[in-house]
């Protein structure tokens, strides 16, 4: 198929290309189904910029126009675009090792899928790693940035000419500085070459803005300048959007726990019990139609307390070995009810390399885990899909144990002034999904420099959910539900130390139908006030005590 015959095509739909699209549509001769694609994409999905991005964050509708083709058609011209892996396949609901069956012979109930998770090549690192993995991220993130209206003139940084002109950029953040005139100037690079940047301390909306970039992030630029220096008029963020809230049409519950430490002594085993009870009807008064429901239980990281994870941890200890902690885990897992799926991922206390994206558990130490019918395994990023069916593409659920978050939180002013790691870690997730990035910071995580960052958000999530920080905290960010999670290990001597005011035993109750989120409280009243004695109780949020 010529390439000229889609670029007319495009321009009578007043459509725009992208030469990689573009390039996989001409190898194939099926023009009547090409033109089919581009005429759906067009009207069902408002984009006027067609880039392998779009084909990502519409996959579910662009599923269902290839489905409209004839299947041999459909099958070719997917394998021809390279797109058959990423919109037909979906991981199965289960990892690899887990039982799919209840030991009854029937399915586990709950409709779970496995959207993203990392893969895990298994090769020796070189220096040209590290640079295909900027340039990768650097291009899927201009992507995103394209579609921004706001980013008119767009040129690359090697088209800028020495007379004074507006222009619009998108480049890679490698240098942040505030000058003597208390002006901050940025060195951007694209793929093209390098220029600076100036974000004047008069144009205050703005400047707000620059202050809150981090380095190696990725932006847009609306400016006025020349090739030796631009002039900044507006900071464009990546920005993730999700532009219409959904609703299941059946009555499901989602509940997300994480940093659960199980193997420290400080470990809240009785706190624990009472949420297993609770999960199997057994606490007088609740209401058992509505725990009937309970479909799903997100476990976000930090499921046992680990071994050697900081010096003399050996101390702080109940189970001094790895493996007799993930007994204790599965132990107490066990005793949830089996129509419950639960989906696990890794965190920096598990027996699992720290260097992100960090894989499934290790089964060599975690075999108890297993053993359990209802458990699915994934990766630390992964998304998974929760209650689809027939007539509903179900929920998008962005996990993340949040290692990175720290790092944001004493680097980013905004963040800083809102005490983010303290009191609001829902602050630094909207941050990052503004960022369009889990770890944007070269020195937020170790991370493995895969050819495609999976710590990119390419597919918007509905609802984002992380850990680690041990604080409860719950809002929306352009319509995408934020969840972090507290913990079930009472206050450590460190967090005491600092002044850390971490949130116990609380458990968010997603309904799916509804979007009602609920806030379980396992806290047991003791501890409740041994905390509140120590000065760091927190009452602000309202929970539903069990």
């Amino acid at each position: 198929m010529d390439a000229k015959e889609i670029l007319n095509f495009c321009l009578q739909r007043g459509l725009l290309i992208d030469s990689e699209i573009l390039n996989m549509f001409a190898k194939t001769t099926d023009v009547e189904s090409v033109k089919i694609i581009l005429d759906k994409i067009k009207n069902n999905t408002n984009q006027r910029i067609i880039t392998k991005n779009v084909f990502y964050e519409n996959k579910e509708r662009i599923n269902e126009f290839f489905s409209e083709l004839p299947k041999e058609k459909a099958e070719k011209l997917k394998i021809k675009l390279g797109l058959s892996i990423e919109i037909s396949r979906e991981v199965s609901r289960l990892a690899e090792n887990s039982n799919p069956e209840n030991s009854d012979g029937s399915l586990i109930p709950g409709n779970v899928k496995v959207v993203s998770m990392a893969q895990m090549p298994g090769k020796k690192l070189e220096m040209g790693d590290f640079v295909r993995y900027f340039r990768n991220r650097f291009s899927e993130i201009r992507n995103f940035l394209q579609e921004h209206p706001e980013l008119d003139n767009l040129v690359s940084i090697n088209k800028i000419s020495g007379e004074r002109q507006g222009v619009s950029v998108i480049g890679m953040i490698s240098e942040k500085r505030v000058t003597k005139n208390k002006n901050i100037l940025l060195d951007v690079e694209d793929l093209t070459g390098k220029t600076r940047i100036l974000v004047s301390q008069n144009k205050k909306d703005i400047y707000e803005k620059a202050e809150n970039i981090s380095l190696d992030s990725v932006m847009g630029f609306k400016c006025s300048g020349n090739r030796e220096i631009l002039f900044a008029n507006d900071v464009i963020f990546p920005e993730a959007f999700v532009y219409e809230r959904k609703f299941s049409p059946k009555e499901e519950y989602a509940l997300f726990i994480s940093d659960v430490h199980i193997g420290s002594k400080l470990f809240l085993e009785e706190s624990f019990l009472k949420f297993t009870d609770y999960l199997n009807g057994k606490i007088p008064n609740s209401n058992l139609s509505e725990i009937k429901k309970i479909k799903y239980l997100f476990v976000v990281g930090d499921l046992v307390a680990g071994v050697g994870v900081y010096p003399n941890q050996e101390r702080d200890l109940l189970i001094p070995d790895i493996e007799g902690q993930y007994m204790k885990v599965a132990e107490l897992f066990g005793k949830i009810r089996k129509d419950i799926t639960i989906i696990i991922l890794p965190g920096n206390h598990d027996c699992v390399r720290l260097m992100e994206p960090q894989p499934i558990l290790d089964e060599k130490y975690t075999w108890p885990l297993y053993e359990l019918q209802n458990a699915v395994f994934t990766t630390n990023p992964s998304t998974i899909n929760i209650g689809s069916d027939e007539s509903f593409h179900g929920f998008d659920v962005l996990c993340y144990h949040g290692f990175s978050y720290p790092y944001y939180s004493n680097n980013v002013p905004s963040l800083i002034v809102q005490n983010a790691s303290i009191d609001s870690p829902d602050k630094i997730m909207a941050y990052l999904l503004q960022n369009r990035h889990l770890a944007p910071s070269h020195s937020s995580v170790q991370y493995f420099p895969s050819e495609k960052d999976p710590l990119v958000i390419r597919k918007i999530p509905d609802i984002f959910v992380s850990g680690h920080l041990h604080k409860s905290s719950l809002s929306y960010y352009n319509n995408v539900l934020i969840i972090s999670n507290s913990c079930w290990e009472d206050l450590t001597p460190f967090q005491e130390k600092i002044g850390n005011k971490p949130d116990f035993c609380k458990v968010p109750m997603f309904n799916l139908k509804t979007r009602q989120v609920k806030i379980l409280d396992f806290e047991g009243e003791e501890h409740k006030r041994k905390i509140e004695a120590k000065g760091l109780g927190n009452n602000s949020e309202k929970k539903e005590n069990k």
